[in-house]
């Protein structure tokens, strides 16, 4: 089913409503307590659920690193007390989940844990050392010569790349700045410098996926696949380099993503799906970092903001077309925001509207719309 939509600029706050059903609509299919336990709650990672869903059998870590990050997004477009006790629950709740460790073997997955609790106490007070002390410390160990150096995608693998290296060097930067070691910061250039020496598509401007090294540290085979998620990660580490860097590098290595993005990898402005699954995330957080760009580069001096927005304006506003309404109330998004979506009937159902990854990305990109709407 799709609908009609107006243009941001008709209606005040029309992206800020949206986003706000989105959020209704995410957290009344997927929130769940962890195994009915107070004071928790956790993401299930497909609608309808399953009994197995519903026990959070398969619950997919860095999903809720980013229904943590949406729900930050939520916050600071619409500060609640009742958010701000959620936003606990949920990081209680991963935590039970995993065990009662914060780490796992994805180097990746444990950065993005970390970018979100961290974004998490910067607007609800949460304190985020207990969690990002051990991510910073299992990050920092991530590093070796390997394929001219970064940091492993899992422990005890042979694969180096761009979505590992990404979250971790916007972790460690802004962690160096927030209660990390100073250093931090020179580790978050190290990994995006070697992002930017050895997966940069120098004909396109975009970032490959990775590399496998051999066992001598030589590299075996470079994954020339270019995501959607790469772009987003690596402009997020530029732009959190520019800050205070006289050298204009960064900025002008953002700028030239942003403008790889616009030009090459969107289609007719919006950016393109990756199926479900973990894929399923990868244009939210494109549009994530698209928008983020959109608010800094003009204050670096940059003219590339309007090509930024301008994606995700445009991505937003196919999401919100082409969404379903489903049985529950609300908006359902697809995988491709160009494309209807269409709502699953049943646990069974194999529509890729089921993963919760499909529908947080739909969120994100409305709540980024958000932030450009009350910024820009």
């Amino acid at each position: 089913m799709t609908h009609g939509a107006e243009r941001a600029a008709d209606v005040p706050q029309v992206w800020a409503d949206r986003a706000a059903e989105a959020e209704q609509a995410v957290l009344g299919r997927h929130l769940r307590r962890v195994w009915a336990i107070p004071g928790t709650q956790l993401g299930v990672s497909g609608w309808p659920m399953s009994a197995g869903g519903r026990l959070h059998r398969r619950w997919n870590y860095w999903w809720q690193a980013h229904l943590l990050d949406c729900l930050v997004d939520a916050q600071l477009r619409d500060p609640t007390p009742g958010r701000a006790a959620l936003i606990a629950r949920l990081v209680r709740g991963v935590r039970l989940r995993n065990f009662g460790t914060w780490l796992n073997d994805y180097y990746d997955d444990i950065a993005w844990l970390g970018l979100a609790v961290l974004r998490a106490s910067e607007v609800t007070g949460l304190v985020a050392a207990p969690a990002l002390r051990p991510i910073a410390a299992r990050l920092r160990e991530g590093w070796t010569d390997h394929g001219g150096g970064g940091i492993w995608w899992r422990r005890k693998d042979d694969f180096k790349n761009v979505p590992a290296n990404g979250p971790a060097a916007i972790l460690l930067a802004r962690w160096s700045r927030a209660g990390g070691e100073r250093s931090d910061l020179q580790r978050a250039r190290s990994m995006t410098e070697w992002m930017e020496r050895t997966l940069l598509d120098g004909s396109t401007g975009l970032m490959w996926d990775g590399l496998h090294v051999n066992p001598d540290g030589t590299v075996r085979d470079i994954v020339k696949i270019v995501y959607t998620y790469c772009q987003g990660v690596f402009l997020g580490a530029c732009l959190e380099l520019a800050s205070g860097d006289p050298s204009g590098v960064w900025v002008s290595r953002a700028e030239r993503t942003v403008s790889a993005v616009a030009d090459r990898l969107s289609e007719g402005g919006v950016l393109p799906g990756q199926g479900a699954g973990d894929g399923g995330l990868f244009a939210g957080i494109l549009a994530r970092y698209l928008a983020l760009a959109a608010v800094r580069l003009p204050l670096l001096g940059s003219t590339a903001g309007g090509a930024a927005s301008g994606v995700v304006l445009s991505s937003a506003g196919a999401a919100w077309r082409n969404r379903a309404v489903a049985p529950r109330g609300g908006p359902l998004f697809g995988p491709e925001w160009s494309q209807p979506a269409v709502s699953p009937r049943s646990a069974r159902d194999p529509r890729l509207e089921r993963d919760m990854s499909v529908q947080l990305s739909g969120w994100m990109v409305l709540e980024a719309a958000a932030m450009l709407e009350r910024t820009c």
